[in-house]
This record gives structure tokens, C-alpha cells and sequence, in this order.
């Protein structure tokens, strides 16, 4: 019976069972888009990420693409952060995307850092959207590609949100990232992609590539300390480099193994 290689990562866990699991599986080439997708569901994680190695491009050393459950998705942070984890041999590893450009991971002691493109947002009102998140949101903003930011007034109220996730999932694929200042941190978030088959994912690094510039500007620093609050929790290291975003966290490999097809 043919088989893959499996992994899976507890990416930005500063502590055992915390962070966002992801599988990791490295291909010797490219299965059909529909078997991706289905051993993605098998795996029912928030992503799966699929690496092939790429050793006649000159800019990148794997081509990387992840799965939710339900869809293909454009960015994922946390899965490349762990894929970087798996596959990294030096000091640096490439990444080639199909949406987001080349992405690179480095190591930076115990810890990893990833580079993602920093993406600003547009205020737009959204009163759908946040009488669903539920809450007094002061502020929403969008992004083309389904991005979306609640701006709340503190901490607590982003952690009482208990979104009603069936008038979410009505409105498509759409990211939705609920944030406000920190507690023991400089930001705290919440984000919810129902659409995309994750009711709240528990620690997303793509929403970080937003929250870093949009927070950057209102604190007037470019180096951040955030936490994502769901059950899991986690805690990432941003800071605005130019036009990218670096985001640090500790990965932790929970299980290895083979995926028999």
C-alpha cells in the first residue's frame, strides 16, 4: 500500500498542547488537487501543508501549498513556520507559493522566523459581519482576498465573543480577525474562518502578516508582542521589516509517521 510521510507541529506553542497543530508532508511530486484536498480532511487539522522540493529554482528550495479541511488556502503562516521546522537543514529555508511569493523561515536560536509579506487594510463598515461576531466592534477594515479586522475596545470583549458561526459561514471564505489591545502582551486576537471548514483557528500566522502593520502604526513601534486567544493560545514575536512581516514562535513535532493512501 503506498504511503507518505507524516508529520505533525504544534507551531507558535510556547508550551506543551499549545499553539496551531499542522501537518506536514513532504511529496516526491505533485498529487492531483483532489487527493491533496481529501488527505486534508483525513487529517482534520486547521492546515496541512505538501512541499516538493524544487531544485532547478534558482530563488526557492520547496514549493509549498496547504489545505484546510474544506478548501485550498492563499497564506498560511503556522504551516509554513512547521514546514520550516521539518524540513530546515541551515540557517535558512525557501518557500515558493502560489499566491504569496517566496517565503523563507530561519532559525533564530530555539525558535523559528518567518517572513510574509506585510499587508495594510481599508476601513469599511461591515455591520453584517460584526453583529454575527457579536460584540461592540469600534472599528472594521477589509482586504481584497477575504481579509477582515474588528477592532474592539479591549481584551475582555474579544475573549467573550462567541460568534454565531452559521450567519459567519453564509458570507464565504472569508477570514475574520477580531483584535484589541493586550493584556500581558502588546495585542491580543481572535480568528474565525468558518467558511474556510475552522470555526476559530487557534493560533494564525497569515492574520499577523495584517495585525502587525495595523497595529505598528496605532503604538508607534515596529516590534509587537501578540497573543491569539483561543482555547489553545499562543504567542508570536511580529516585527515590520520594509514591506515584510517577521513573526517568531516555538514549534514543537508531536507526532511522526506514515500516511497510507
Amino acid at each position: 500500500m503506498p504511503s507518505l510521510p507524516f508529520y505533525q507541529v504544534d507551531a507558535f506553542a510556547n508550551a506543551p498542547f499549545t499553539g496551531n497543530p499542522a501537518a506536514v508532508m513532504p511529496l516526491d511530486a505533485w498529487l492531483d488537487d483532489r487527493m491533496l484536498q481529501a488527505i486534508a480532511a483525513e487529517n482534520n487539522l486547521s492546515e496541512t501543508a505538501f512541499v516538493v522540493a524544487t531544485p532547478d529554482d534558482p530563488e526557492a528550495d520547496y514549493a509549498l501549498r496547504w489545505f484546510t479541511p474544506a478548501v485550498e488556502v492563499k497564506l498560511c503562516g503556522h504551516a509554513t513556520l512547521a514546514s520550516g521546522h521539518i524540513l530546515l537543514a541551515g540557517d535558512l529555508i525557501r518557500f515558493r507559493t502560489r499566491h504569496a511569493g517566496v517565503l523563507s523561515v530561519r532559525r533564530v536560536g530555539a525558535a523559528y522566523a518567518l517572513s510574509l509579506p506585510a499587508w495594510t487594510m481599508t476601513p469599511r463598515a461591515m455591520p453584517e459581519l460584526a453583529q454575527a461576531l457579536g460584540g461592540t466592534a469600534r472599528e472594521s477594515y477589509w482586504r481584497d482576498g477575504g481579509y477582515t479586522l474588528f477592532l474592539y475596545p479591549d481584551a475582555a470583549s474579544v475573549r467573550a465573543l462567541t460568534p454565531d458561526f452559521a450567519a459567519l459561514k453564509a458570507h464565504g471564505d472569508l477570514m475574520l480577525i477580531a483584535t484589541a489591545p493586550g493584556e500581558d502582551s502588546d495585542i491580543l486576537s481572535r480568528v474565525f474562518v468558518p467558511g474556510g471548514g475552522i470555526d476559530e483557528d487557534p493560533v494564525t500566522g497569515s492574520a499577523h502578516g495584517l495585525l502587525a502593520p495595523f497595529w505598528a502604526e496605532r503604538l508607534g513601534k515596529n516590534a509587537i508582542s501578540a497573543v491569539q486567544a483561543s482555547a489553545r493560545g499562543g504567542r508570536i514575536g511580529c516585527s515590520l521589516e520594509g514591506d515584510r512581516v517577521i513573526l517568531t514562535g516555538i514549534c514543537r513535532t508531536v507526532i511522526e509517521g506514515r500516511f497510507f493512501l
